[in-house]
């Protein structure tokens, strides 16, 4: 044909294209174009309809050689309606045939109509609410789209180095329409034909492609607005388009295929339940078949996974592809589980099937992936439970497979067969899998595979809870931890403490914690020491659990002691650094544990060591200056802030003592304020002293502290000699001020140590560097103890001293008493003897004395004798005792305060001598009652030991006493008593409900309706 011929069919195609835009080659009415298209031997055998005449149009202008021609007539197609979908579709075929001869003209035409139409329409409307006034150019950039894709089909290997740019463009084209239906079809319809253009040639493999990315996200973008029903297979579309993209070069970025599988997973695992599927679709006709839609649609999931780990085969893509499906495996919709399992399993089975790892690796997250699938061992439905412990079994296979390890396969596969059979037998067992899991990962998968199970405890699911606690306790006690692991399992366990709901899944954790502290318990107390401070209260249960047996609980109370005493020197410390001192922390704990019954035996056992611990850890304080909040403790105001770190190393030590029953030893201090010399560096050694001499006179742990002494005596460090020394010396001063129920003897102490061994200690404190070591050294020597022949002559002392009393005006009675105290600090009851009663008798006159001094000393010294006397003069001290008490009462309320504290100690003394049953409870109400209320609370504990006394006089008498009580002091009662002391109230009256004394039945019923009412106004 003639270019003039050309001319003329092209105008009269072009002119019935835009009359009748439904034309078909049968309705051409027009003889002459049909003879003009006679040249062209198109031998058409069927119609093509709607779009023939565009084909037509096409091949004309590719056969055309005038660049004229095809530019002109290229223009006026392109100024055709683009309102149609066929009118789109035809002018696109004609584009991609004549882009085959003429490429930079096609493309320049596209250009051309992009600049002048495109844009215009895209300004006009850009928020696509309002419709475009000039419909004729709405879908132009539909039609551009599918342009560029009927280009790249046609074009062939010419369209390679015009790629990137025509991708560009549709990008663009995408990006800046308005979004519809047509712009989804169009752009989809236009990617299919561009990746099945590329697929076609060869030459594509060795082309790198840069937009791949652009284009992706486009379709991606579609994806995401898909609606959440299945009607159509645009999912399974656009999924696969995407495989075809991604094996273009160059490979895909980890962060392009990571928004690949998040939208992929999310548009599909998303849907509703199958049995809903059905259900959530508009009304369409014809229905489509949801299940076919959702089984393709599944497909082409399974064949992106696939393909991407055929593109990078090794363990680290598997995680990675893992990781993205780690959101479904913790859902918790039931369906969206189901769909996951069944995704990762089909993956990992055709890994398995199909291929070869080729490059090892052992990525760590792999642990956790493991763990996400262990927890769904138990889920409720069969189909998951299922899949979950095969995907478990094919990634065990997979990393023996890449280990090469033959007789762990065959392991594996023994093991597969055998749990298989137990769970058609009985519930799952998962023994072996866990036993498999430790022989099989690294260490650090091990780690993540425990810290997902940790974190599976806070489950809302009962079932999973309890599946996750069992799995840690058979990994545990299958000894499964290395050391490098405790410290991140630990922390992993402790931040899951709190979300742990059921009390049995706690249980469970804490057997756990056991089993860790009995293989690595160095590691094990490190970690929790370092987890929070000692106070906070969510770390005591681990405490707790680390006394789960006799042994271990030693153990660690025993590394507790070993790093209370890592004390590094003063200029070596910064002052941000010292609230992190190892030591400072050891003593937090010890401290709280005082308080714990669980290691009540164990702080017994290992009392000497933490008594002399925390007299050194005291002093070592003082040394730093962190004598901050040591002195403005109250005991009787409830902090929530943690207690200074000398005042917690005070409060351990008296602890120390209440806790584990010595409260003789702590009343003794208390009582005569003594504690309060441990605030003070300058009256540190007294209080030292004053505790060492209460211990030996209730002969506390003597044997095991002595020997903790001895120890520290031949410690390089001054203050461990310090506090050595004190101990020794005080306990040789006081061995013979003792009677042989209570109190510590020379020959009893000579069975822990003979004088010696005694002297050799004591001299070796002479040659301390130290003076005060020095001193109380010599102090030592110079005792009854060293020397025995000292006994005669201080008992002759003692007999023309007493004498001093029966003058008629005796003139330093002051300076007498404390001469007498001395010596009974010195003699015991070989020494004593009956010197004691006389002592007694003549003291108790002078309790009355006008001077305030001298009543105070003679009320403490009175505590000292009738302690003093022996066996054989008891009966009589107690006698002496007795009489005592209603004066020792009055100067309860004495002017002077020290009078006072004296009298509490004596009458505390008293009811010791006396065996009285409250002497713990009477300490109680002296140490911190107040007020009248605590004088009628002592009263009536002085009475109740005569309710049960033989003789009816008495016996009526204290009645009478206790009756006036309830009466007249009513009210001070209700503020002053505890409920504890209304339970030994009501114990010692409900013994006279059956008494055959009529007159304590009658006391009983009396006044069991005032004890009854008094406990409705007790509140604490």
């Amino acid at each position: 044909m003639s270019v003039l011929q050309k001319n003329v069919v092209l105008d009269a195609i072009h002119h019935c294209i835009k009359e009748h835009s439904q034309l078909i080659w049968k309705e051409v009415a027009s003889t002459g174009i049909q003879e003009l298209l006679a040249p062209l031997n198109l031998e058409l055998k069927q119609p093509l309809e709607k779009t023939f005449l565009f084909h037509i149009y096409g091949l004309i202008l590719r056969e055309s050689a005038n660049e004229e021609l095809v530019r002109r007539h290229l223009a006026d197609l392109l100024e055709l309606s683009h309102q149609s979908a066929n009118q789109r579709e035809g002018i696109a075929a004609a584009i991609g045939i004549v882009s085959s001869s003429h490429l930079p003209a096609v493309w320049a035409a596209l250009e051309h109509l992009g600049r002048t139409r495109f844009l215009r329409t895209a300004f006009m409307s850009p928020d696509c609410q309002q419709p475009d006034p000039d419909r004729h150019w709405r879908w132009v950039g539909c039609t551009s789209l599918l342009c560029y894709g009927q280009m790249a089909l046609h074009a062939r290997e010419q369209i390679l180095p015009w790629v990137d740019n025509v991708i560009s463009r549709m990008v663009y084209y995408f990006s800046c329409s308005c979004y519809d239906n047509v712009l989804k079809t169009s752009f989809l319809s236009a990617v299919i034909m561009l990746v099945k253009a590329l697929k076609q040639e060869n030459s594509t493999r060795s082309y790198k492609f840069s937009q791949i990315p652009e284009l992706i996200q486009c379709l991606l973008c579609i994806l995401q607005k898909e609606p959440n029903f299945l009607a159509t297979l645009f999912r399974q579309k656009i999924i696969l388009v995407i495989v075809g993209l991604s094996n273009l070069r160059p490979s895909l970025k980890p962060v392009v295929k990571s928004r690949i599988l998040q939208t992929c997973l999310q548009s599909l695992f998303m849907l509703p339940p199958m049995e809903k599927l059905k259900s959530c679709l508009p009304p369409l006709d014809p229905a489509p078949d949801v299940m076919v839609l959702y089984k393709k649609s599944m497909q082409a999931l399974d064949l992106l996974l696939q393909n991407f780990i055929s593109e990078n085969k090794s363990m680290d893509e598997m995680c990675f592809l893992l990781q993205h499906m780690e959101p479904w495996l913790q859902s918790d919709k039931s369906h969206e589980c189901k769909r996951v399992v069944q995704t990762i399993f089909l993956l990992l089975k055709y890994v398995v099937d199909y291929v070869t790892l080729t490059e090892e690796a052992t990525p760590s997250l792999l642990g956790h992936q493991i763990g996400l699938l262990a927890l769904l061992w138990r889920d409720k439905d069969p189909v998951t439970r299922s899949h979950s412990h095969q995907c478990i079994y094919l990634l065990l296979q997979l990393l023996i497979q890449q280990k090469g390890s033959t007789e762990q396969f065959m392991h594996l596969n023994k093991m597969k067969n055998f749990e298989a059979k137990a769970r058609r037998e009985s519930e799952m067992k998962f023994y072996n899998m866990v036993k498999a899991l430790n022989r099989s990962l690294t260490v650090a998968q091990h780690t993540q595979l425990i810290l997902t199970l940790l974190e599976g405890l806070g489950s809302r699911s009962r079932l999973q809870c309890d599946l996750a606690s069992q799995l840690l306790l058979v990994i545990f006690e299958d000894h499964g931890i290395k050391v490098e692991q405790v410290a991140e399992i630990l922390q992993g366990l402790f931040q899951e403490l709190p979300s742990v709901v059921f009390k049995s899944i706690l249980q469970t954790m804490m057997r756990v914690v056991t089993v860790l502290g009995t293989q690595h318990t160095e590691e094990t107390v490190e970690v929790i020491l370092s987890l929070c401070h000692p106070s906070d209260r969510q770390v005591l249960p681990l405490w707790k659990a680390l006394a789960g047996n006799t042994r271990l609980a030693r153990k660690v109370l025993t590394l507790l002691y070993v790093k209370l005493k890592l004390r590094p020197p003063k200029e070596r410390i910064r002052l941000s650094q010292q609230a992190e001192l190892i030591s400072l922390l050891a003593l937090g704990t010890i401290y709280e544990l005082l308080y714990t019954r669980e290691y009540k035996a164990t702080v017994r056992w290992a009392f000497a060591g933490i008594l002399v611990g925390l007299l050194t850890q005291l002093h070592y304080l003082f040394e730093l200056d962190a004598v901050e909040g040591i002195s403005d403790y109250q005991e009787d105001i409830l902090e929530m802030k943690p207690l200074s770190p000398c005042r917690t190393c005070l409060e351990a030590l008296k602890g120390l003592f209440w806790t584990t029953n010595y409260w003789e030893v702590f009343a003794y201090l208390k009582l005569l304020r003594g504690w309060e010399l441990f605030e003070h560096l300058e009256t540190y050694t007294e209080g030292v002293t004053l505790l060492a001499r209460a211990m030996a006179h209730y002969d506390c742990e003597v044997k095991a502290v002595l020997g903790q002494a001895v120890i520290s005596l031949k410690s390089s460090e001054e203050r461990d000699n310090i506090v050595a020394i004190l101990i020794i010396t005080e306990f040789a001063l006081a061995a013979d001020c003792a009677n042989p129920n209570q109190f510590l003897n020379s020959q009893e102490l000579t069975q822990y140590i003979s004088r010696r061994t005694m002297d050799n200690f004591l001299s070796l404190g002479l040659n301390n560097p130290n003076q005060l070591v020095r001193a109380i050294s010599l102090k030592g020597l110079s005792s009854i103890l060293m020397h025995p022949k000292k006994v005669v002559l201080l008992r002759n002392r003692l007999a023309g001293l007493l004498d001093g009393f029966v003058k008629p005006e005796p003139k330093d009675l002051l300076g007498l008493m404390e001469i007498l105290g001395n010596i009974l600090h010195h003699l015991g009851t070989q020494g004593v003897g009956a010197a004691s009663l006389k002592m007694a008798q003549h003291l108790l006159p002078l309790f009355e004395d006008e001077q305030a001094p001298v009543r105070g000393r003679a009320i403490s010294l009175f505590g000292d004798v009738i302690c003093s006397g022996g066996k054989k003069h008891r009966p009589v001290l107690k006698s002496y005792a007795f009489q005592a008490l209603v004066p020792l009462l009055f100067h309860l309320e004495d002017s002077c305060p020290k009078v006072v504290m004296n009298t509490k100690l004596t009458f505390l003394r008293c009811a010791i001598l006396l065996k009285w049953e409250f002497r713990k409870e009477l300490f109680g109400k002296l140490a911190w009652g107040h007020g009248l209320g605590a004088e009628n609370d002592i009263f009536i504990y002085m009475a109740l030991i005569y309710l049960a006394s033989p003789h009816k006089n008495l016996k009526h008498t204290a009645m009478k006493f206790i009756g006036g009580i309830l009466q007249e002091y009513f009210t001070d009662l209700c503020f002053s008593l505890k409920k504890g002391d209304l339970k030994i109230l009501r114990k010692y009256m409900e013994v006279l409900k059956q008494d055959p004394d009529s007159v304590s039945r009658r006391f009983y019923h009396r006044f069991l309706e005032d004890i009854s009412e008094l406990s409705q106004f007790v509140r604490h």
